[in-house]
C-alpha cells in the first residue's frame, strides 16, 4: 500500500502489503502537500490496482505488529510508576501488578529502562520481594547500566554499601564485588579482592571469572589477562565464552592473524561447534575497523563454505560494519543474497541499523521493504523500529498515518525519540497542521526532549505565518528557560510580528528574557528587532536596543541610526528624545567625531537641518574638531532640505578654515543640481575648474540630468563638449539621459545639430552621438536592424540594461516584431529583463492591439515578481 506512494523513485513492481498484491504503476508525490486547508488525518492513501485504502487500515496493521511486543506496555507502566510516585506508593502499585518475577523478566525490564534512577529503584524493589533472589546476572546488568551512564561515583558507592543490602546473603559476596569493580573499570580493586578470596581459600565461579577476564581485556591489562586465563584453564572452566574473550584480546592487540589461527584451530579440534560464529564476528569487526574489508569478506566466505560454524551473528556484524563504512548497497546486496540462499533473518538490531541509515539517505522504498520483511517474518519490533517507522511515514509524506500512530502510542508502548519528534513536527508544519505540531512539541517537552534548532525554527516560522503569536511566545519562552538560543531570524520575525500586532511590550519582554540567558545575539537579530520596534513607532525602545547592540560588540550601520532617529521624530517631544538618545550614546561610548556624524546624518535624513547644526556645534564645544565628513554632512543636510542660502553661507565659512578639495566641491555641485539650482551649480563648477580642481563624473551626470529636465539643451551640448575636451568619455548615465530626452522631443537633436554645425571640427564620438540622438528623435529613416543602432551606441558610451530598455522603447513604437527580437537578444547577451523591460514590451503590444500576446507577457512578468506601471495599467 505504501509502496505506491514511493513509486516515483523506483521501478514499478508488484509486492505484498497488508495481505494485498499491489501494483506500483501509479506515481504519487513523496512529500506532504503544502495545502493548509487539508486536514492531515483526512487524506486517503491511494493504491494502484485496488482503488483507495484509508490511512486507518495502514495504522491498524502497524498497530497490530507493534502490539506483538506484549511486555513493552507492562514495562512502560512499571517505569511510569517508579518515576511518578513516591517510594511507598510505588511499592504498593508495583505489588498490585503481580509481576512474574524471574531472572529473565528482571533482566528484560532493566534492559528496557532508559532512566538510571528508575532502574535502580526497580532493582531495589525486586530484591525486597519474597521468593525472588538477585543473581549475579541481575547484579551484572545493574553494574553495566551504571557504567554506561558514566555514574562511577554512584557505582563505587553502591559497591561500598553492598554489605548493607538486605538481600546480599543470597548471592556470593566476593563474586559480586569482583564483578562490580571489574565492570566499573576498576580492575585493580577487582584483582585485589580476587587475591583476598584466594588467600581465604575461596574462588570465583565461572561467570565471575569471565566478567573479570573481559574487564582486563577492555583495560588492556594483557599480563594479568594471561594469568587469569591460566587460572580458568587449571580449573577446567574454559568454554566458548573464554575462547571469545581470548579472540577479543588478540583483536585488541592487533594480532588478527593469531586470532584467525586460534579460531581455525578450535574448529579443527572440535572445541567449538556451530555457536562459534560470535568469534568469527569479532575478527570480522576487527578487520573492518582496519579497513580490511575484502579480507574480512573472504574469511567469512571460507567459514560459510565449511558449514562448521553458524554465522548468523557474524553476518550481523559484517552488515553493521559495511553500513558504518558507508557501503550500504553492498550490505543490502549481502542481506538479500543470504536471505535467498540461506534463509538468513537478521536480528531486530540489524534491521534497525539498516533502516536508520536508509532513512538518513532518503531511500524510502528500501526502508518500506525492510519494514515489511520484519512484519512478515514476525520479528518483534523494539522502540527503535517503532520510531524508525514513524520517521518513515513522515518522510514519505504520509503524515496522517504517522500522526495516528503517534496519537495511539499508549496502546503499544511507543516512546518517540528526539528524531521521531523532530520529523513529526516538521512534517505536520509542512502539511499546515501547526496546532498538532505544537501539541507534539508540548508532549516532547514533558518527556524532556527539546527539538533541535532546525525543528524549533520550522515550528516557530509556521506559527508566525499563521499569526499564532501567543503560541509562538510560549515556544520562545520555553526555549529561553532551557537556555537554548534559536536562530536570530526566528527571534527577529517574532518580535517584528509582535510589533506588527501592536504588542511591542511583549516584544520588549522577550528581549529582556533573551538578555537573561547571556546570549550574544547576532547582528541580524538586532537588525530585525530594531526595525520592528521602529516600524511600530516605538523608536524609544529601538534606541535602547541600538545602544545594547553596540555594547554586545556589534557596529551599527549608518542606515540603522537613520531609521531609529527618523522614527524618533514621529513620537511626542521628538527633539527632546533625539537629544536624550545622543546623551545616552555619548555616555555609553567614547565621544568621537564618528558618533556625532551619525546623529548629524540622522537629523538631516529626518529633515531637521537646524538640529543637525546644533549637534555640529555641540561637537565643537566639546573640543572635537569636525572632520571632512562632518562638513559634507552639514552641506548635504542644508541642500537636501532646500536651505540653499544656509548651504552657501556654510560653504563660505568652510573656505576660510579649510582648503576646498574635490569632495566638498562635488558635494556642492551635486546637491545644488538635486535641489534644481542648475545656475548656481554651473557657476560653482566653473569656479572649481578655474581653481584647478577636476569635477567628478557625478557632477557632470547630475548637471546633464537637471539641464535636460529643464530643456536647456544648448547648455547640455556645450557642457558635453567641455567634458570631452578634457579627454573624458561620455558615461552610460549621460548617454542614457540623452536618449531618454531624444525619445521625448526633437529639440535636443535640433539644438545639437545647430551648435555642431557651427563647429569647424567634430570628434568622431561626438559625431556618432549626434547620429544616435537623431535616430532616437526619429529625424532619420527607420533602420530595420537594431544591431546597427547597438553598434553605433557602443562607439559613444557603454551600453547597459537601461540603454537596451530605451532601444526597446523606440522599436516598440515602429516595429513590434523587431522589439520582440531585441528582447530575446537582450537575454542572450546575459542581461536579466527588469520591470521596465517587460512593461515596455506589454505597452507596445497593447497599443498595437496584440492583447493575447500582451497577456502572456504580463503573466511572465507577474511570475518574475514585477508590476505594471500606472501608464500601462491605464492603457490596458
Amino acid at each position: 500500500m505504501l509502496r505506491t506512494k514511493l513509486s516515483s523513485i523506483t521501478t514499478p513492481r508488484a509486492f505484498r502489503v497488508l495481505g494485498f498484491s499491489i501494483s506500483t504503476s501509479t506515481v504519487y508525490p513523496a512529500s506532504p502537500p503544502h495545502n493548509h486547508h487539508v486536514h492531515p488525518r483526512h487524506n486517503p492513501v491511494i493504491l494502484g490496482g485496488i482503488g483507495t485504502l484509508q490511512a486507518k487500515d495502514v495504522v491498524f496493521s502497524f498497530k497490530q505488529w507493534f502490539k506483538s511486543s506484549k511486555n513493552v506496555l507492562l514495562m512502560d507502566r512499571i517505569f511510569r510508576i517508579l518515576a511518578d510516585l513516591s517510594p511507598e506508593e510505588a511499592d504498593a502499585a508495583l505489588a498490585r501488578l503481580r509481576l512474574p518475577l524471574s531472572e529473565r523478566f528482571v533482566l528484560d525490564v532493566l534492559a528496557h529502562g532508559k532512566d538510571v534512577l528508575s532502574c535502580l529503584k526497580f532493582f531495589d524493589w525486586v530484591g525486597r520481594q519474597p521468593g525472588f533472589h538477585h543473581s549475579r546476572a541481575t547484579f551484572h546488568a545493574t553494574f553495566k547500566i551504571l557504567t554506561r551512564a558514566k555514574l562511577m561515583s554512584l557505582m563505587l558507592g553502591f559497591l561500598q554499601n553492598f554489605t548493607e543490602l538486605r538481600y546480599v546473603h543470597r548471592v556470593r559476596f566476593y563474586d559480586t564485588l569482583v564483578m562490580g569493580y571489574a565492570v566499573a573499570g576498576k580492575p585493580e580493586i577487582a584483582l585485589q579482592l580476587f587475591a583476598k578470596m584466594r588467600f581465604q581459600g575461596l574462588d570465583l565461579d565461572s561467570f565471575a571469572y569471565h566478567v573479570l577476564l573481559n574487564a582486563l581485556v577492555e583495560k588492556k591489562w594483557f599480563d594479568a589477562f594471561r594469568d587469569v586465563v591460566e587460572q580458568i584453564r587449571m580449573r577446567g572452566l574454559d568454554n566458548e565464552v573464554t575462547y571469545s574473550i581470548i579472540v577479543k584480546n588478540f583483536c585488541k592487540q592487533g594480532q588478527l592473524d593469531e586470532a584467525k589461527a586460534f579460531v581455525e584451530q578450535l574448529v579443527e579440534n572440535g572445541r567449538i561447534g556451530l555457536s562459534g560464529g560470535h568469534m568469527v564476528g569479532l575478527i570480522v569487526d576487527a578487520l573492518c575497523k582496519r579497513k580490511r574489508f575484502e579480507e574480512a569478506g573472504k574469511w567469512l566466505e571460507e567459514f560459510r563454505v565449511s558449514e562448521m560454524v553458524s554465522l548468523e551473528k557474524a553476518y550481523g556484524v559484517w552488515i553493521r560494519d559495511l553500513i558504518r563504512a558507508g557501503r550500504l548497497d553492498r550490505a543490502l546486496e549481502f542481506l538479500h543474497g543470504k536471505k535467498e540462499s540461506e534463509r538468513y533473518v537478521p536480528e531486530v538490531w540489524g534491521y534497525n541499523i539498516l533502516i536508520c541509515r536508509l532513512l538518513r539517505e532518503n531511500r524510502l522504498v528500501e526502508v518500506f521493504d525492510l519494514l515489511m520483511e520484519m512484519k512478515e517474518d514476525q520479528i518483534l519490533p523494539d522502540k527503535i523500529t517503532m520510531n524508525a517507522a514513524l520517521c518513515f511515514f513522515c518522510k514519505a509524506g504520509m503524515v496522517d498515518v504517522a500522526f495516528e500512530l503517534y496519537a495511539s502510542r499508549a496502546e503499544f508502548g511507543l516512546s518517540p525519540n528526539s528524531m521521531a519528534y523532530s520529523y513529526l513536527i516538521i512534517t505536520l508544519c509542512g502539511n499546515g497542521s501547526t496546532d498538532e505540531a505544537y501539541h507534539v512539541l508540548k508532549h516532547s517537552l514533558e518527556q524532556n526532549y527539546f527539538p533541535g534548532k532546525k525543528t524549533f525554527s520550522v515550528l516557530a516560522n509556521a506559527l508566525y505565518r499563521e499569526g499564532k503569536l501567543d503560541k509562538m511566545k510560549e515556544l520562545i519562552l520555553v526555549s529561553l528557560d532551557r537556555n537554548i538560543m534559536p536562530s536570530a531570524s526566528t527571534y527577529g520575525k517574532f518580535i517584528s510580528a509582535l510589533c506588527g500586532a501592536r504588542k511591542a511590550d511583549d516584544g520588549y519582554m522577550i528581549q529582556g528574557e533573551l538578555n537573561k540567558v547571556n546570549k550574544v545575539a547576532s547582528k541580524n537579530y538586532y537588525f530585525n528587532t530594531i526595525h520592528g520596534f521602529s516600524a511600530l513607532n516605538r523608536a524609544d525602545i529601538a534606541a535602547i536596543l541600538l545602544i545594547e547592540f553596540q555594547e554586545k560588540g556589534h557596529t551599527p550601520s549608518r542606515s540603522l541610526f537613520r531609521t531609529v532617529i527618523y522614527r524618533l521624530f514621529d513620537m511626542d517631544n521628538p527633539e527632546k528624545r533625539f537629544l536624550k538618545f545622543l546623551e545616552l550614546q555619548l555616555s555609553q561610548m567614547e565621544p568621537t567625531c564618528k558618533v556625532y556624524n551619525l546623529f548629524i546624518d540622522g537629523a538631516g535624513y529626518a529633515k531637521k537641518p537646524k538640529l543637525a547644526r546644533e549637534v555640529f556645534e555641540m561637537m565643537q564645544r566639546s573640543g572635537i574638531v569636525p572632520n571632512l565628513r562632518s562638513d559634507i554632512l552639514i552641506l548635504q543636510c542644508y541642500l537636501k532640505n532646500g536651505r540653499i542660502s544656509d548651504a552657501l553661507n556654510f560653504f563660505s565659512d568652510l573656505q576660510k578654515r579649510r582648503k576646498i578639495g574635490r569632495k566638498l566641491s562635488n558635494t556642492m555641485v551635486v546637491g545644488l543640481c538635486k535641489a534644481n539650482r542648475a545656475d548656481i551649480a554651473l557657476e560653482m563648477l566653473k569656479q572649481f575648474r578655474e581653481n584647478g580642481l577636476t569635477p567628478s563624473l557625478e557632477c557632470y551626470e547630475e548637471l546633464v540630468k537637471v539641464l535636460c529636465t529643464n530643456r536647456r539643451y544648448n547648455v547640455v551640448v556645450n557642457l558635453i563638449d567641455e567634458f570631452e575636451k578634457d579627454g573624458r568619455r561620455v558615461s552610460s548615465f549621460i548617454g542614457n539621459t540623452l536618449l531618454l530626452h531624444s525619445l521625448k522631443t526633437h529639440k535636443l537633436f535640433e539644438t545639437w545639430f545647430r551648435i555642431k554645425d557651427t563647429c569647424n571640427e567634430i570628434s568622431f564620438p561626438s559625431l556618432m552621438l549626434g547620429q544616435v540622438i537623431g535616430e532616437f528623435s526619429g529625424c532619420f529613416g527607420v533602420k530595420q536592424d537594431f544591431k546597427y543602432l547597438e553598434e553605433a551606441i557602443q562607439q559613444c558610451f557603454p551600453l547597459d540594461l537601461y540603454t537596451y530598455n530605451m532601444l526597446l522603447r523606440k522599436l516598440s513604437r515602429i516595429n513590434m516584431d523587431l522589439a520582440l527580437e531585441l528582447f530575446c537578444w537582450i537575454r542572450r547577451k546575459g542581461y536579466k529583463p527588469n520591470r521596465w523591460t517587460y512593461d515596455t514590451l506589454v505597452h507596445g503590444l497593447v497599443k498595437q492591439g496584440r492583447t493575447s500576446e500582451a497577456d502572456r507577457w504580463v503573466e511572465e512578468m507577474f511570475r518574475k515578481g514585477f508590476e505594471l506601471t500606472n501608464a500601462t495599467k491605464l492603457l490596458i
